[in-house]
């Protein structure tokens, strides 16, 4: 029986601003050679890096199969997929979720050009993916002078000669094994339903781990992703209401920061003055929180955008009342409200299930316009232990098990392969 032709397919893609004018390369290579078998390109207007790599592995699907057009399913090409996005790789493997709604179409297109059995994925080095790469910089060229890449103007294989790629292919042979395994757990991923877990970013998104298999961490990372997106989380000074321990949402007065809150912002203002690693500030749009976020920009000498998605929970009912007011009075809906997060306070507040997915949507705008920048995002209890959540993999339930004082920092990062790190958690060094 012949066998089937087998491929490599490099494939890239960028975005010069994520979200911003963005292209796509891909190649197809002979692995006993390593001859250039066909190019693909194209700029496609505004995107993300991520929508970006996908469209270029579509291409580079595509371009494969249509090197075998006659073959039957069994008897179609075996292609081996080579590229420096982790995400990419990682989701269409099977062993991360694929949750944001900008992915899902575009890993389910690409899941239909081939069989599942018939495609590997292999993460490589930037350095190593440097024919794609250029080809997707040619095509990011093209669409700033108004044009499409054309083939004929391409240089990217004169500038990217290779020897043989043999050896970055699986065996042909063999029982399917972990590719039908992998196939079946991205099959699960791509039906997996979004509510399961808040929406993560298009462009550098922050992809939750499955549960059979999570992205390497700590000391398991491999690559060198660069400088992550780091989120310095400030909780607003005190108010006349925090040592009272009220509820305090969006829905109730919108209080002012206390004498006690002034002094904590400046405290806070002085302590990042003295660090100077800030380079950008977001703050909730209520008023102790801007108040804040105002003290540490006059020091900083930097201006504050305001994200409605920072704000605090809308408490409803609750709002300006104590635990045990709120226990004496809603006794039953604060049941209801501690057993589960998708349940709102009484009188038309939001659930924590709620507030999740609007701060995961603020998260996800914030790491893709400020990615490899330090950012103070000063807002309220309830965002700053979601983040922190979100970060951990961490279940609904933890957002009550975490101590955050007024004026507290924390911090997290967000990497580029979509991997979270929690880096510091309730620091009131400054205050003392």
């Amino acid at each position: 029986m012949t066998q089937p032709r087998r491929f490599v397919v490099e494939a890239d893609g960028g975005s010069r601003g994520n979200p911003g004018p963005a292209g796509y390369g891909a190649v197809v290579i002979d692995p006993a050679t390593g001859e250039t078998l066909a190019e693909a390109a194209e700029y496609i207007g505004v995107a993300t890096n991520n929508v970006a790599e996908y469209k270029g592995l579509i291409a580079g699907l595509r371009a494969a199969k249509a090197l075998v057009p006659d073959a039957s399913a069994d008897g179609g090409p075996r292609v081996h997929v080579r590229m420096d996005s982790k995400l990419v790789v990682e989701q269409m493997s099977g062993r991360w979720k694929i949750k944001h709604p900008d992915m899902k179409p575009l890993a389910a297109e690409a899941a239909r050009i081939l069989p599942a059995s018939a495609v590997t994925y292999e993460w490589i080095p930037r350095e190593k993916n440097k024919h794609a790469d250029r080809l997707a910089n040619e095509a990011m060229d093209a669409g700033k002078r108004g044009k499409q890449w054309e083939p004929s103007s391409s240089t990217a294989a004169l500038d990217t000669p290779r020897s043989s790629v043999a050896a970055a292919l699986p065996p042909v042979s063999g029982p399917p094994g972990d590719a039908a395994a992998g196939a079946a757990r991205a099959r699960a991923a791509l039906n997996r339903p979004a509510a399961e877990t808040p929406e993560s970013a298009a462009g550098t998104r922050q992809p939750a781990p499955s549960a059979t298999a999570t992205p390497q961490v700590g000391w398991g990372a491999a690559p060198d992703l660069g400088a992550p997106a780091t989120f310095v989380l400030l909780r607003h000074g005190e108010t006349a209401l925090t040592p009272e321990k009220r509820f305090s949402g969006s829905g109730g007065t919108d209080p002012e920061l206390s004498a006690v809150g002034r002094g904590q912002a400046e405290h806070a203002a002085e302590a990042f003055a003295a660090r100077g690693t800030v380079q950008e500030i977001v703050s909730s749009p209520l008023r102790r929180c801007r108040e804040t976020a105002g003290a540490v920009a006059a020091r900083l000498g930097l201006e504050v955008r305001i994200e409605e998605g920072l704000r605090e929970t809308d408490f409803g009912a609750w709002e300006g009342l104590t635990f045990g007011e709120v226990r004496e009075r809603y006794g039953a809906d604060l049941d209801a409200w501690l057993a589960s997060a998708k349940v709102a306070p009484t009188g038309g507040g939001e659930s924590f299930a709620e507030v999740a997915r609007r701060v995961a949507a603020t998260r996800d705008r914030l790491v893709s316009r400020y990615a490899g920048r330090t950012v103070l995002v000063v807002t309220h209890v309830t965002p700053i232990k979601t983040l922190v959540r979100l970060a951990l993999g961490a279940p609904p339930e933890s957002l009550f098990r975490m101590e955050l004082s007024a004026a507290s920092v924390s911090a997290v990062a967000y990497y580029a392969d979509g991997n979270a790190s929690v880096r510091l958690l309730n620091d009131t060094s400054h205050l003392r």
